[in-house]
């Protein structure tokens, strides 16, 4: 035979396989009918083990075999899908538990951040809530979502992600921790410079102080300046702070121009930033699981088996349901080595069709799985990065 009648033939098979395709997803239809009279869960686990071990014994070869274990995890997948799909469809699907509200109540609301006067998360939070919004700080983001739990704050910002120096993990592992839930976000321009005492010029300075994020997004300066010996605290506010307390003209600290001026110090350099369009997305919690009518994005965590595809196929429902993904993160499980936690961002609202369905073929299929929040974002439009 030659190559354009393999490729008849091929077709000729694929045509075939089409037909057999829907007619099994017809079947798989009465199943789901079937499930939905007798409340019979989606996903069999073990039937689907038995039948993929069934499977591989028909096929003639090693390859054979992986290959048409994949083909049938994905076709079992797809019907999982369908049969999630008829739920939503006879109503089967339960309400979410996030309640719809108005707005955000800002203009009464009590509003915590980590670090001191002057930080990028004090910006964050006059920026979403509004310049005379009722803000406190506290030492540590563990305090601060404590305090929204405790009831002596409504709202904490806290920083969730830098666009050059990438994710705050502790923020990630905060959100499983507590029983708090986002509700809103808020992007903010990272405009370090570097900072001393009125008195010093920049050849004195020895010691450099701010937040290993700081320290990180100005690592190209701090390379060009390897005499300076550099040190991390807990907030680059807090570093302003700490040089104009210590009086010492030999340290810096590397913070925004406002903490600067809180703080009475000079600017010794501007040009020590690795990016000027570096920016970081600061998330607003709340205890309550509320959202707003307009919210575009969802936040999720779960937990899957540790094999093969499973990944994957917890992700394919929202390819199925048209979701766009906009970002994936893993954070390592306690207790469970080399075992990870994923939290994904997406764009939909809790009231979507295709939202309900992707979340109920998650829920059905994670081993751990929880809604962090649906909230509305402007994706950082606000933000101009040539300045």
């Amino acid at each position: 035979m030659d190559l354009s009648e393999l490729r008849k033939e091929i077709d000729d098979i694929d045509r075939d396989l089409v037909q057999m395709f829907e007619k099994r997803m017809a079947l798989c239809q009465e199943v789901a009918e079937y499930k939905i009279k007798t409340g019979m869960q989606v996903l069999d686990r073990k039937r689907e083990v038995e039948k993929l071990e069934a499977i591989q014994q028909m096929a003639d070869s090693d390859f054979n075999r992986y290959g048409v274990h994949e083909l049938f995890t994905q076709i079992m997948a797809i019907s999982r899908k369908l049969q999630y799909q008829l739920l939503a469809d006879k109503g089967v699907i339960t309400g979410l538990p996030f309640e719809m509200v108005p707005n955000l109540q800002k203009s009464r609301a009590n509003v915590v951040f980590q670090g001191v006067e002057g930080a990028y998360s004090h910006v964050a939070a006059l920026q979403f809530f509004g310049e005379k919004a009722k803000v406190f700080h506290v030492k540590t983001w563990d305090d601060a979502m404590k305090a929204i739990c405790a009831g002596t704050a409504d709202f904490a910002v806290l920083p969730i992600e830098n666009s050059s120096a990438g994710s705050v993990s502790d923020v990630y592992d905060l959100l499983v921790k507590y029983d708090n839930y986002i509700v809103g976000e808020t992007f903010v321009k990272v405009d370090h410079v570097l900072l001393g005492l009125p008195e010093a010029e920049i050849s004195d300075i020895q010691t450099v102080y701010s937040h290993p994020q700081g320290l990180m997004q100005c690592s190209r300066f701090l390379e060009e300046h390897r005499e300076l010996t550099k040190y991390s605290t807990s907030n680059t506010a807090l570093s302003a702070k700490r040089v104009q307390e210590e009086k010492d003209i030999t340290h810096a600290a590397i913070a925004s121009e406002m903490a600067g001026s809180l703080y009475g110090l000079k600017v010794l350099d501007r040009n020590i930033m690795n990016s000027r369009g570096n920016t970081t997305r600061f998330i607003v919690v709340a205890s309550r699981k509320m959202y707003v009518a307009d919210s575009n994005k969802l936040s999720l965590c779960f937990e899957t088996n540790h094999e093969n595809a499973a990944l994957y196929n917890m992700l394919s429902h929202l390819t199925y349901n048209g979701l766009n993904m906009l970002k994936l993160e893993s954070r390592p499980i306690l207790g469970r080595p080399w075992e990870f936690r994923f939290f994904v961002d997406f764009e939909g609202n809790l009231g979507d069709a295709g939202v309900k369905n992707a979340l109920r073929g998650i829920l059905e299929e994670a081993n751990y799985f929880r809604i962090l929040g649906n909230y509305y974002t402007d994706k950082g439009k606000n933000i101009d990065e040539n300045k």
